[in-house]
Parts: structure tokens; C-alpha cells; sequence
């Protein structure tokens, strides 16, 4: 590994260590929009590299299996509940998508991550300028 490679790799894990619960939702928003827009570049593009495409949507399942067994239940009600519903959607298009290498519902999943991706981004941003903690989020996290 390149001492660049490195420097990236140990950032990255000092980011993820560092960070509240609310930002570490939207960092896992943030890759798995970023695997699922990668898949879909590579089905636009007609790609021959399937098991890049399988690859990419499998991390996408597996951060989305992640933001679902960090819901609490208790504490979030009817919130965690939808968004495990949502969840479960999301990993139902996955399975979908790359079972049938169509890109149309990884588009509907990246618009509709994106979308709870801002909003959690601006509960934590809203949560550290009120000054209430660090910005640990605990409806889903």
C-alpha cells in the first residue's frame, strides 16, 4: 500500500471514529448512494464487469442492513418503524436491480437515499448548532 493510499485509509478511519451517531447515518447514506450511482454509471454504460456491477449493489444491501439493525425502536416509535419499512424496500429493489441488472430502481433508491440523506444532514447540522451534544442521533442510530 502506497503511503498516500495510507494517509487516505487511516483519515477516513479517524473521520468514522471521530464522528457522532447522526454523522455516521449520513456517511453511510453518503457511500451507499455513492455504490448504488456507480452501478448504475456501469449499466448505463452497458459494462461487460457484472461482478463489479453485483459487487457495488451488495454493498449498497449491506450498508442498508447496517441503518437497519441500528434502528431503535424504542426510542424512535413510529419513525423507526417506517423507516425500517423504507429499508426493507430498499433491500427488496437491490435484490431486484441486480438480479436483473436494471438500473431504473437503483435510480428511484438513489433519489429517494438522497432525500433522507439531506434530512438527516440537516438534523445533525440543526442538533450541533442548537448545542445540544455532538449531534448523537439515537431514532435510527
Amino acid at each position: 500500500m502506497s503511503l498516500r493510499a495510507s494517509s487516505v485509509s487511516a483519515y477516513r478511519e479517524t473521520s468514522v471514529r471521530t464522528a457522532s451517531g447522526g454523522k455516521i447515518i449520513v456517511m453511510l447514506y453518503d457511500e451507499a448512494i455513492r455504490q448504488i450511482n456507480s452501478a448504475v454509471s456501469m449499466l448505463d454504460a452497458d459494462t461487460r464487469a457484472l461482478d463489479k456491477v453485483n459487487s457495488s449493489i451488495l454493498k449498497a444491501q449491506d450498508i442498508v442492513t447496517e441503518l437497519m439493525v441500528s434502528l431503535d425502536f424504542e426510542q424512535g416509535g413510529e419513525i423507526a418503524d417506517r423507516l425500517f419499512g423504507l429499508y426493507r424496500y430498499f433491500i427488496d429493489q437491490l435484490v431486484q436491480a441486480n438480479w436483473q441488472k436494471d438500473p431504473e430502481p437503483l435510480r428511484e433508491i438513489s433519489t429517494m437515499m438522497s432525500q433522507l440523506r439531506d434530512a438527516w444532514a440537516q438534523i445533525v447540522d440543526t442538533t450541533r448548532v442548537e448545542g445540544r451534544g455532538s449531534g448523537g442521533i439515537n431514532v435510527a442510530g
